[in-house]
């Protein structure tokens, strides 16, 4: 069973805006020639909440200019946004692969041609040895005063590797820093790394999961990035690069995987949904308003905004649409 959300006084404000935006999408369907002002005054709210209500179905992909209504929207079926945000997404995804590309090209060039010729201070650093790669983590541990950002795939799964790093870790919470990071989902597979994230989790740390990750990374302080070294052995060297630019852009290539990824119910300590949760996800996926959800289920809009507002929760998501396509993933619906 999923226990009730906590929520806060300002829940029922952005459970107002998200009838107001379901009830105008219902409509949109059903009429598509209905005027916007018609449309205002029947759902009978506010200006500021119409208009907040048509911003959030844009930025759903669910509404599309056209010249064929009066309005000069049409709304979209669930299917044609999703493709549209998926495809979107992966655009962006490309580009931003593109762009790591070439950064770790211009690393390579930098490590073969230049490297050998700097000193201590430089913009990238070639650090090789095992030994030598840990100690260079655990001082970024000890700098980090803002965020540490990492990609973990290939997880060292040793007992003495993963308290290593759960103690390198620490050290960055101590000093309040906000720690994320991302796994792969097959990885908790295993009992050592699930404890290990369960530990890391209990320590006040971000901790999600993705289907797959391209590479590992380290970002700290957006000041500071740590690569794989191109054509060593896994955690046998690293590439640890301080110009702004690209550590940048290894940044907003973590924020990326981060959007994507998704928080595992292992560490929610839940795991699946009861028969009544999956109902009102399987109507949510439908389309349904929470009046027509509430009607199925013959409950008040008050119970199926909990229900609502406990999916949200146990599945780690910030909108009722990511809330969907986590549920997608772990096969709820």
């Amino acid at each position: 069973m999923l226990k009730t959300a906590l929520r806060s006084p300002a829940a029922g404000l952005g459970s107002r805006r998200v009838e107001t935006s379901t009830a105008l999408y219902a409509r949109l369907l059903a009429d598509p020639g209905l005027p916007l002002d018609s449309l205002r005054d029947e759902l009978g709210c506010e200006e500021r909440e119409f208009e907040r209500a048509l911003g959030e179905l844009r930025g759903l992909g669910l509404l599309q200019r056209t010249s064929a209504t009066t309005s000069g929207v049409a709304a979209v079926s669930i299917d044609t946004a999703v493709r549209q945000l998926l495809a979107d997404s992966d655009r962006r995804f490309t580009a931003l692969l593109g762009e790591a590309r070439r950064t770790r090209e211009r690393v390579e060039h930098l490590h073969t041609r230049y490297l050998p010729l700097q000193t201590g201070g430089t913009a990238h650093e070639l650090v090789r040895g095992a030994d030598r790669v840990a100690a260079l983590l655990e001082d970024a541990a000890r700098a980090a005063r803002t965020e540490a950002l990492s990609l973990r795939p290939g997880q060292d799964q040793s007992e003495s590797g993963l308290a290593e790093k759960l103690a390198r870790e620490r050290i960055a919470l101590a000093h309040r820093v906000t720690l994320r990071t991302i796994y792969p989902a097959a990885a908790l597979h295993q009992c050592a790394v699930l404890a290990h994230v369960q530990a890391l989790t209990g320590a006040g740390a971000l901790i999600r999961v993705a289907h797959t990750l391209p590479l590992w990374l380290i970002v700290v302080d957006a000041h500071l990035a740590v690569l794989p070294a191109p054509g060593e052995p896994p955690g046998s060297a690293a590439v640890v690069v301080r110009d702004p630019a690209v550590v940048g852009v290894v940044r907003e290539l973590f924020e990326h995987f981060w959007a994507a990824s998704w928080i595992p119910p292992e560490l929610l300590g839940r795991t699946t949904p009861d028969d009544r949760h999956r109902e009102v996800l399987r109507l949510l996926a439908a389309g349904l308003t929470d009046q027509a959800i509430g009607r199925k289920l013959e409950v008040s809009d008050r119970t199926v905004r909990r229900l609502v507002a406990d999916l949200t929760t146990a599945l780690g998501a910030q909108s009722r649409f990511q809330a969907g396509v986590h549920a997608a993933r772990l096969g709820w619906i």
